[in-house]
């Protein structure tokens, strides 16, 4: 029987995916140690043809589960391939995410030395595409763990404590699922604890503005998570704000609706635009670059926050 269950959620990125896999197969951690499942949306034909073929699959420690066709919640995906496991520790990893060769072998140790935990490990920007972070906007991921929002890019679970709390809540399909799992665990008695020793690397995925907004969008539930475990507040700027940019959001909108009055009223979206103002360098060039990007970042925090807004109206909590 294996060791871990690599458990891996995947949705339309088969080259990322292949990515993964090349990187599980170079584990030093001695194949039949661990196992690999990953599911998927059933008619994503270039994900299957990806699982069927890789060499992981033929030497029997990868295996694929077809879920939901285009579903798209990750939330889904993701308790399908922990419950297809069969190994008593399950390490979580995103199909964007391509780890070190001995990412499973310290994982296994973190989790021996801190047993019926949670243990999160640290992650990074992949350095192979660092020079992809000078994109306007990118999807990267950077944990220094641990932090209270559990992100599932780079932890594990012992399998006895998913069961016992029920995976993640497929209730929240776009985001905060993974937030929600951690509280419900430590709440039913485990200890959360941080492994920066368990390094793996996130891609640097650069998208467009209406990716970015979308992106911004998905958040919307997380006044429910909230909700449910206010112990999280203390991990956000002033206990209600998402972001230390939309604290100072309202403030700006102020101050571009009182400029039309008094052009001294702009003063109130200098706090705003000091924190918000994309930061490319201290050379004069990348000062002026961040200071045209401001425009499409504020629109980007503006579109978040009326998200989260509606979000704490449907769910009867303040989260901005």
């Amino acid at each position: 029987m294996p060791e871990v269950t690599v458990a891996v959620a995947s949705h339309h990125r088969p080259l990322r995916l292949r990515w993964l896999l090349n990187a599980l197969e170079k584990q030093t951690l001695a194949r039949e140690r661990f196992e690999v499942v990953v599911a998927y949306g059933s008619g994503e034909d270039e994900t299957a043809r990806v699982l069927r073929e890789h060499p992981l699959a033929s030497g029997g420690t990868l295996r694929a589960v077809a879920g939901p066709r285009d579903s798209g919640s990750t939330t889904v995906y993701r308790n399908l391939a922990w419950r297809a496991g069969s190994a008593p520790i399950v390490a979580f990893t995103d199909d964007d995410c391509r780890p070190p060769p001995d990412w499973l072998e310290r994982a296994l140790a973190a989790a021996r030395r801190h047993p019926g935990a949670v243990v999160q490990g640290r992650t990074q920007p992949d350095p192979e595409e660092r020079a992809l972070l000078a994109a306007s906007f990118r999807h990267t991921q950077r944990i220094e763990p641990p932090v209270d929002v559990a992100q599932a890019c780079n932890i594990l679970y012992p399998r006895a404590l998913l069961e016992e709390v029920g995976g993640f809540d497929e209730s929240l399909p776009w985001g905060g699922e993974d937030t929600d799992l951690a509280m419900r665990a430590r709440k039913a008695g485990a200890a959360y604890v941080g492994a920066p020793e368990v390094t793996t690397w996130h891609a640097v995925v650069p998208i467009s503005f209406v990716q970015a907004l979308r992106a911004s969008v998905r958040w919307r539930d997380m006044p429910l998570v909230v909700k449910r475990h206010p112990e999280l507040r203390r991990s956000f700027p002033l206990w209600i704000f998402f972001h230390r940019r939309h604290a100072w959001l309202p403030l700006a909108v102020a101050g571009l609706v009182l400029q039309r009055r008094n052009p001294l009223g702009v003063a109130l979206a200098i706090p705003y635009a000091v924190h918000a103002t994309p930061a490319h360098g201290m050379n004069p060039r990348g000062r002026i670059r961040g200071v045209l990007e401001l425009p499409a970042r504020f629109v980007e925090d503006l579109v978040g926050f009326v998200a989260l807004g509606w979000g704490s109206v449907k769910h009867r909590t303040p989260f901005l």
